[in-house]
Parts: C-alpha cells; structure tokens; sequence
C-alpha cells in the first residue's frame, strides 16, 4: 500500500492579505513620507534654479568687465543725440546687444547692425528681437515666450535689469545721464566709480511682462533728482496721477514692461533703486491690481521732456533678488534691505560707504 504524505495543515491555507485598515495605514506612511519629502526636493530645485540664476547674472558682470576691458570704457544704455526724438518706436540698441560678443552669442552678434533700430530691418527681418539668448532669461521665469504684437511673435524677454541709478535717468534737451552705472550716451570708464566697483550694482533681477504706466507729466518738481518719492504710494500715486501711457491690462501681453530684450531704455533693459527690491506698487486700473513700474518718459521719446523712473528690482525667488557688483561679484540682497542702503548701492558716486549685506 503507497504511503502518503504527512497531512500539513499550513499547505492549503491561503495567502493572507492586507486588511483594509493595513492597507490604510501603509498609504497613510507612504503620504507622510512624500508630504516629508516633497518639501525637500521642491527646495533643492529651487536653490539649483538660484544658483543658475546667479550664474547668469554673474556672466553678464563678467562680459561687461571683457567690453571696458576692449573698449576701456562701459557701454551706454542706449545712444540717443539731445534735442532730438527717435523717429521709429523703439529706436536704440541697450547694453545686451553691444556685449552680444563677449557673451558668447557670436551668432546673434553677427546678425546684429547696431546702426539701424532693432525694430526695423535688416534686425527685424533677419530674426534678431526673437533670438532666445539664454543667460538673459531666469530658470524660474514662468512666462519665457515671445511677446506678441498684432498677433505675432514679435520680440522675446529678458529677467536681468542693469543699473540706471537712483531715479533721474536722462535729461534729453542736454544730455545729462542719472547717477547709476548706464544712462544714455555714458562711456563710463572705471575711474567714474568713485564709490568702488564693489559697492556700486551692476545688474539686478526683474520679472518679465511687468505692468508698467509711461509718459505721463514731469515728476521733477515734486521730486526733483536729489529727492525720489519715499514710498511705494508716492509712486503709484505718479503712474495714476494724470494723462500717460499705461502698459498693463487683463492679458500677460498688455503687461510689456522688461519684454524687449535689445531695447535700451530703463523699462525693458534696466531698474532702479527708488524702492527696495520686490516692493508692491499696487494700481488699479479696470477693476484689475497691478504691481507697476513708472517711467515718467520713454528715453529718447522727447526732445525735452527729462526721464524719471521708478522700476523695481524683482525676483522669482521668494524673498530676496539676485544681483551682481560692477567688480564682477554676485549677492542675493533681501527684501528688508534697508532703502538708503538699497539706495546708496545704485550710485556710482554718491560718496556713501555702504556696502551689499
């Protein structure tokens, strides 16, 4: 007779399975950890777009230093001739696409003819406003696209602004520049900053498609050059004071401040230091809350009319903006930066002894 297998009670019993509640609780450990660990990378992604950010900014202080070191002198904002008015709309190329060579874009700089507006051909027809130049556009910058115009691509943005001083920038019936490190027709040299290359800005982080109101009355009598408004309010109270010219609205392209990379005026290729960097200047226009630029009169738009500007340095970066020295040195300064310090660091000889925090 064959023998048989010894009867094992375990043999057939079934495959225990996770009880509703386990499976619960396992869920529950797993949303824990990503709830831990979410945080965690979010905020190793964003310090490597900071220092990417840093990176850029750094580059164009550098390619700045390889221009005065070519030229032995600083490129201007623009070049426009006083008591004249440009006759197309944008009229002259800024500080980005003069040091094109020294940023290593030879092949934009090569399709680039500085003597003719960039708006107008042979730039506007050989593609020139719409060439993507990368270390000019922040990683954090959730609106890198072209601007459009009629409803076609038209010219791309930019999230670095340079250094136009205090808040008077240009005085087109006799061509006095601002006290920062560009203005219109500056060839300053390095001698010019008395105050140190290391204590005066460069450039500064902006946010591109930034509402902004333009050509509106001389600000100058109630706050002439020595004396800039004190506060956001004063500035918002400025943008909406009067006839102007307000570059905001509803849509991402009504807000077309810092959107023209090549442009040289102060509204698309520069800032200044009348607020604190990230400051709100809240306007209301149609229902809507605009956080605004103000530049009183568009560079080169009048033959007499002075500019006077009031745009934020801003920043993708929560609470602090990425800057860099005219030595070449980079620093993220924070919100609360004191204003006269903030302020002291866009002169280039103002005789102050602050220093970036």
């Amino acid at each position: 007779m064959p023998r048989t297998a010894p009867h094992d009670p375990r043999a057939r019993r079934p495959a225990r399975a996770f009880t509703l509640v386990e499976l619960l609780i396992v869920i529950a450990i797993i949303g824990t950890l990503v709830g831990l660990l979410l945080p965690a990378v979010q905020a190793a992604r964003e310090a490597a777009r900071r220092s990417s950010c840093q990176n850029n900014i750094r580059q164009l202080a550098l390619a700045l230093h390889s221009f005065e070191g070519a030229r032995r002198h600083y490129p201007p904002s623009m070049l426009h001739t006083p008591g004249t008015t440009f006759q197309s709309n944008n009229g002259s190329w800024g500080i980005l696409g003069r040091t094109l060579p020294f940023l290593e874009e030879a092949a934009a700089a090569v399709r680039v003819d500085l003597e003719k507006p960039w708006d107008q051909p042979p730039n506007s027809t050989t593609g020139v406003p719409l060439t993507r130049i990368p270390v000019v556009v922040c990683p954090s910058e959730p609106n890198d696209i072209p601007r459009l115009k009629n409803g076609l691509e038209y010219v791309r943005p930019l999230n670095y602004g340079f250094n136009f001083g205090t808040w008077f920038v240009y005085d087109p019936a006799t061509g006095t520049g601002g006290d920062g490190s560009f203005h219109p027709n500056s060839r300053l040299k390095a001698g010019a900053f008395v105050d140190g290359l290391s204590k005066t800005l460069c450039a500064a982080e902006v946010k591109a498609f930034t509402p902004y109101v333009r050509n509106s009355a001389d600000p100058g009598a109630a706050f002439p050059p020595s004396s800039p408004p004190g506060s956001a309010a004063h500035v918002a109270a400025l943008a909406g004071g009067g006839p102007s010219d307000p570059k905001l609205g509803p849509t991402k392209n009504d807000c077309t401040g810092h959107t023209e990379w090549p442009d040289g005026r102060v509204h698309h290729s520069g800032f200044t230091t009348v607020l604190p960097p990230n400051t709100r200047v809240p306007l209301t226009m149609a229902g809507i809350v605009h956080d605004v630029d103000y530049n009183s009169r568009q560079e080169g738009s009048s033959a007499t009319a002075r500019t006077f500007a009031a745009i934020t340095a801003r920043s993708h970066h929560r609470g602090l903006v990425g800057t860099a020295m005219m030595d070449g040195s980079v620093r993220s300064i924070g919100d609360d930066v004191a204003a006269e310090v903030w302020r002291a660091l866009g002169t280039r000889a103002g005789g102050e002894t602050a220093e970036a925090p």
